[in-house]
């Protein structure tokens, strides 16, 4: 096997050196950078990414699971974790845990198995307990568009809440007061909360929430579409419709559209968290902004902070969702 001492001796620079190239450090000149790397090639060398863990401690690896691959939201936040990853030289093992408690215990226990450094997780069915629990244990975790007190350093949010208040009141100055609200799924936080935001606009603005004005998705397109259709059934009337997320708003828009509303002329539709196809929709979808690769990003920096020891990165716990107007909504008709 080709040791590290022999490549430093073909390229005529220190072990320190190479060690230095192989962790792809700044500090390594390019003129040096480019004779290591040729001696490593001619020598065939292979960085021992085991041998190094065992005597560092550390692997340079951090678990990250999420709900799913499904969709741009969780591909931007993961995008904005891997980039701050990348540029310190760690990588990401993803698992998926399809919001199934014993899917998600199993992907954590595993990904701990493999001695990753930390973890990220976006998680909605594991206990606030385990979670807790878990934070005590020596393996550094961020949870991620998740709130639990007790851990509360450990958390990484949107204020939910103040999202889906944003939404209706938007909605309400521009004069609507009959506000169907689709939402995602109540069991989870986000869902939850978004649907709190809704209620408080309605009750600061004097509008008695109408549960009959409500109907509960999945966050997918296809329950968007859903929704309407069951409001149509029941033969509902509303000027405009609050939804819980992107995907379930454009799901509305199209239903709306089969039922020969216009929207905005006859119905006025805001979505929930600016994934890259909301700017794309004709018109353009008003929305909330989540700032979904932004939060991916302060995860990052917060593993680097806590399990690697960079206290340089500056974090944020709580992040502040702002209105995107856009063209999917405008003023009620006057009665």
């Amino acid at each position: 096997m080709v040791t590290i001492k022999q490549v430093s001796e073909m390229a005529g620079v220190s072990s320190a050196t190479v060690s230095r190239v192989i962790n792809n450090t700044d500090t390594v000149k390019e003129k040096t950078r480019v004779k290591v790397m040729q001696a490593m090639a001619k020598l065939g060398y292979r960085h021992n990414v085991l041998a190094a863990s065992l005597a560092s401690n550390k692997t340079n690896t951090i678990g990250y699971v999420v709900p799913e691959l499904h969709g741009s939201f969780f591909g931007s936040m993961m995008a904005g974790s891997e980039k701050v990853l990348r540029k310190a030289n760690k990588h990401m093992f993803v698992a998926t845990g399809h919001s199934d408690e014993k899917l998600e215990t199993q992907e954590i226990e595993a990904l701990l198995s493999r001695r990753c450094d930390a973890l990220i997780l976006h998680v909605e069915a594991v206990s606030d307990e385990y979670l807790i629990h878990l934070a005590q244990q020596d393996v550094p975790l961020v949870i991620v568009n998740r709130y639990i007190q007790e851990i509360e350093e450990n958390c990484i949010s949107l204020d939910n809440e103040l999202g889906g208040y944003l939404a209706t009141r938007h909605l309400i100055d521009q004069g609507h007061t009959q506000i169907a609200y689709l939402a995602g799924s109540l069991f989870k936080a986000d869902g939850l909360n978004r649907l709190a935001g809704h209620k408080r606009a309605l009750s600061e603005a004097g509008i008695s929430f109408d549960e009959t004005l409500m109907y509960e998705g999945d966050f997918q397109a296809q329950s968007g579409e859903a929704g309407i259709k069951a409001l149509a059934k029941q033969g509902q009337c509303y000027s405009a419709v609050a939804c819980a997320n992107d995907e379930m708003a454009s799901g509305a828009i199209n239903a709306l559209r089969e039922l020969k509303k216009n929207v905005p002329e006859d119905i006025s539709v805001v979505g929930f968290d600016n994934v890259d196809f909301a700017s794309y929709l004709t018109p353009g979808l008003t929305t909330i902004d989540y700032p979904m690769r932004e939060i991916g990003a302060m995860a990052a920096r917060w593993i680097l902070n806590r399990a690697y020891g960079d206290h340089k990165m500056e974090l944020t716990h709580i992040l502040e969702p702002k209105l995107i107007s856009r063209g999917t909504t405008k003023q009620a008709a006057e009665n």
